[in-house]
């Protein structure tokens, strides 16, 4: 049930009642199966990426306790390559992307004044696609055949010569899987975003976020296909004795890495990016004021997706390239920074010409700017040629890396679900739960990972799962599994908050924070039809903005035709003109079952049940062509005067 104080004015209660009866779904376990709505499905992303990151966050205490003495036995050699393996695998895939594609999928559409997303059935798709992808890779995990060589699976380590065993078949497929999954939830956003705008959301007018999420769908068309061509000759190359990747064939080991990082470097930046949107949608509110600068950080969010596709080279000066090669992306490697830097400086000036208002998801903003700024240091450090070959391999890339990811992401994420729990449970949480649960997660955070810097330099090697007493990396190994515990407890704090904001958490209101953006202008949680009316936006503020305010509680009867039937706006892409209401698809089990098909085909590869994956296919076949077959209604699309 919404939190809402009264019927809008100027809307009839007849008028809501149409609305709900097109777009409520009851509640029931096949509804459960077969939603398409937008923000279910968001919220599905949030609580599965949540799961997974508690199984990684779990693989790496057990493997920071491993870690936490010399010549330590918690971990054989084998358990610790395959917890090692599907920490960072789930951290990078199933963890990072999905939960920020999650809070795309809950907020884009409120955010650009739509009732729901272009594609519903291909949105539902997506979620189901990744959840099995993600059961597909964990599930091997009890049975001792997980993934083994790293998240990265460098050749010619993942040849089944040197790797026998079904731990990198379950790599490959679930990687193809879930690329899947990842490339309809990415064409989803792009289309959404440029084609469903409130009218008046000219691009000038669309919030950071959305511009972030948008970035981020473009550079994940762009990125996977490279990862999804490596992944698809590593499981021929393991099977079927293709010699793409081995040298006694006529291979070679550097392919995987110029294909793995042509999509690894971008990457980075796939899951960076929603993060600074977010931290671009939380200052407003909690400033008082628009973020500085909106055209440079636009252009910013543009010339990082751009970039980041130039520097894949910067992974591999060790590897024996030609120098004159290196130069060209030591300098994309440097100049990348700009765009970043022009960011930083914007929130910064935010902040300092704003009335900050400092609550919990402020504090995590803060957080992320000195996490994400240090590990910018060391980003830079390794742009240097000569500097990187020193430390590759070193636990000194760990810590640059944590820093980024987990100040680059973690944070926002934090950020993020303590400024828009309110948006979508309707409650407020706990504030003094979240402030204790910030200072130990940045606490934990830096005793973690700052330590490694040091015995990094000293010479620690990463992805071992011992080292001996005389090296004098014992005492700053103990300190980063003291700090990982603490972080631990901090982020159980913060699920303790967010159940505690679910049963106990008093009602939020539509706009407990007086934000800027149109979600804050629907009811909290927002109703199916997430609008009584299309909003007309008229500025880059619009719950700021008088005229954008009163389009969102007027005006039904101009919007009558969108009213009558499960409707909604279609714009053009440059100005957000209206062109036309379009009928939007009712729940369906065709999602759930072409993802359940596309399981039962990977899981018939991975045993090599051929025949049976060919039965798949054309099951996969049969139900893609019952999902475009149904005639288009004679009311399905009906023209909007401009």
């Amino acid at each position: 049930m919404s939190t809402t104080t009264s019927t809008p004015p100027g809307i009839g209660r007849d008028d809501l009642a149409r609305l709900a009866e097109h777009w409520d779904e009851p509640r029931s376990l096949r509804a459960w199966l077969t939603t398409v709505d937008h923000k279910k499905i968001g919220r599905r992303y949030l609580v599965t990426a949540a799961f997974f990151f508690v199984l990684a966050g779990l693989s790496a205490l057990v493997m920071r306790t491993q870690l936490a003495r010399p010549e330590s036995g918690v971990l054989s050699p084998q358990e610790y390559n395959q917890l090692f393996t599907m920490h960072g695998t789930a951290m990078i895939f199933l963890f990072a992307t999905p939960m920020l594609f999650g809070f795309g999928n809950f907020l884009v559409p409120l955010m650009i004044g739509s009732r729901d997303m272009a594609f519903p059935r291909l949105n539902a798709f997506g979620y189901w696609a990744f959840l099995f992808a993600g059961l597909f890779m964990w599930a091997s995990l009890p049975f001792g055949a997980a993934p083994n060589n790293g998240w990265f699976a460098y050749a010619p380590l993942n040849q089944e010569q040197h790797n026998p065993g079904l731990h990198m078949d379950v790599y490959a497929l679930g990687l193809l899987f879930l690329g899947i999954s990842t490339t309809a939830g990415a064409i989803n956003f792009i289309v959404t975003a440029l084609k469903l705008r409130a009218p008046g959301m000219s691009l000038n007018r669309v919030p950071l976020f959305v511009w972030a999420i948008v970035a981020t769908a473009f550079m994940v068309v762009f990125a996977l296909p490279a990862l999804n061509t490596d992944n698809a000759l590593l499981f021929l190359d393991r099977r079927f004795d293709t010699h793409f990747f081995d040298p006694g064939g006529g291979g070679n080991v550097l392919l995987w890495q110029h294909l793995f990082w042509i999509f690894g470097h971008p990457d980075v930046y796939i899951i960076v990016m929603p993060g600074l949107g977010i931290v671009s949608a939380v200052l407003p509110a909690f400033t008082r004021r628009g973020v500085v600068g909106y055209p440079l950080i636009v252009l910013a969010i543009v010339a990082i997706s751009i970039v980041s596709f130039g520097v894949w080279v910067h992974h591999m000066f060790a590897t024996g390239l030609p120098q004159l090669s290196y130069s060209f992306f030591s300098a994309a490697s440097t100049i990348i920074t700009i765009p970043s830097g022009i960011q930083i400086f914007a929130w910064l000036a935010t902040m300092m010409l704003g009335r900050l208002v400092l609550r919990v998801p402020l504090l995590f903003v803060i957080g992320f700017i000195v996490t994400f700024v240090l590990g910018g240091f060391t980003g830079a450090m390794f742009a240097l040629t000569a500097f990187d070959q020193q430390v590759t391999d070193s636990y000194f890339v760990v810590a640059h890396f944590h820093y980024v990811l987990l100040g680059g992401a973690l944070f926002p994420i934090l950020a993020g679900i303590y400024f828009w729990l309110p948006k979508i449970t309707g409650r407020m949480y706990h504030e003094g739960l979240g402030r204790w649960a910030f200072w130990l997660v940045f606490t934990g955070m830096h005793v973690t990972f700052f330590p490694m810097h040091l015995y990094g330099l000293f010479g620690m090697p990463r992805r071992v799962y011992t080292y001996r007493s005389d090296l004098g990396w014992d005492v700053g190994n103990l300190i980063s599994s003291i700090g990982s515990y603490v972080l631990a407890l901090g982020l159980l704090l913060v699920l303790i908050g967010v159940v505690h904001a679910i049963r106990r958490g008093r009602p939020a209101g539509p706009d407990p924070w007086e934000g800027d953006s149109l979600e804050w202008s629907a009811a909290s949680p927002p109703e199916a039809y997430n609008f009584p009316v299309i909003p007309h936006v008229h500025s880059l503020h619009p719950t700021w903005d008088e005229r954008t305010v009163e389009s969102t509680t007027t005006g039904a009867t101009k919007d009558r035709i969108l009213s009558e039937g499960k409707r909604t706006l279609f714009t053009s892409e440059l100005d957000a003109r209206p062109e036309r209401a379009a009928q939007m698809p009712e729940p369906s089990f065709k999602p759930l079952v072409l993802a359940g098909v596309l399981l039962v085909f990977f899981t018939a590869l991975l045993l090599g049940a051929y025949p049976v994956a060919v039965a798949a296919v054309l099951a996969v076949a049969a139900t893609i062509a019952a999902w475009l077959w149904p005639p288009r209604r004679p009311d399905e699309e009906i023209g909007i005067a401009s």
